[in-house]
């Protein structure tokens, strides 16, 4: 007669396993996390001089003095206007020119080269020409980040637009639909996957170029902040400034991913 086992199991019961659901998201932070313990142990045992590597609690006590006297907020509140600007201006050129692109290989023979070339040059490479246009005021950093996000917008635009399955343009037209209705019903549908990829690493693409163009050419914001540690030799409040800009551009990439599986919804109920 077989006696069951501790905690009410049988001898054929399957081993408990955690869901997955919790397992996957613990496992990213293993990482991060012995990082994080080698940091606070150098910093301890003094592997690394302070001056150089402060300890996180010296950067957690920066950062919490920050958040106190108003000033991150003030910072990150600029920043965020400015990459939303920036990031606005890029997407709907992006989306335009992508979009007029992909639907006329013509507009393509006539613009493609020259996007090209134009996305071949980094965004530093246009500061000294920009500076020089529009000075060193808002308008170099809108439209500095604004050219950031137009390049991954437009490709990712052109190529969904392009990448559409034959077979459901095909059909559409057996059913008579006007260039309208394929616009509207077969060609964009298909194509906001990529699109949407394009949007986020335009986001991307732009919190980047805002944190190097407020690194060069600003007073104010999270890239002014961490150049004016670095000026006063304060370590603590660059790396709390890096934590909080890896922090912001974290929270608007999920922020869009959240976006993403609602307005991608229907492709899986309809599968």
């Amino acid at each position: 007669m077989s006696t069951p086992l501790s905690l009410g199991l049988t001898a054929t019961s399957p081993p408990w396993r955690a869901p997955a659901w919790i397992v996957q998201p613990l496992l990213g932070w293993l990482l991060p996390l012995a990082l994080l313990a080698l940091w606070a142990l150098a910093a301890q045992r003094a592997w690394i001089a302070p001056q150089v590597l402060p300890s996180p609690a010296a950067v957690a006590a920066a950062l919490h003095e920050a958040v106190a006297s108003g000033e991150l907020w003030a910072h990150l509140q600029i920043s965020v206007l400015r990459v939303l600007g920036g990031f606005g201006l890029g997407l709907g050129g992006g989306l335009l020119l992508g979009t007029a692109m992909g639907l006329s290989p013509t507009v393509e023979d006539y613009l493609h080269p020259l996007f090209k070339a134009f996305s071949q040059v980094p965004v530093l490479g246009w500061l000294p020409l920009l500076m020089l246009l529009v000075g060193i005021d808002e308008a170099l950093k809108i439209i500095l980040i604004a050219k950031a996000a137009l390049v991954p917008v437009t490709l990712n635009t052109l190529h969904g637009i392009r990448n559409v399955p034959t077979r459901l343009i095909e059909v559409a037209r057996v059913f008579g639909f006007t260039r309208w209705q394929l616009l509207r019903r077969v060609v964009f549908p298909a194509a906001i996957a990529p699109v949407w990829n394009g949007v986020r690493y335009g986001l991307t693409h732009a919190w980047l170029a805002l944190v190097v163009v407020e690194l060069l050419a600003s007073s104010e914001g999270l890239g002014f902040m961490i150049v004016y540690g670095r000026q006063l030799f304060q370590l603590d409040v660059v790396m709390a400034a890096v934590a909080v800009v890896g922090a912001a551009g974290y929270l608007l990439d999920r922020g869009l991913a959240a976006v993403e599986v609602r307005l991608l919804r229907w492709r899986k109920e309809a599968f």
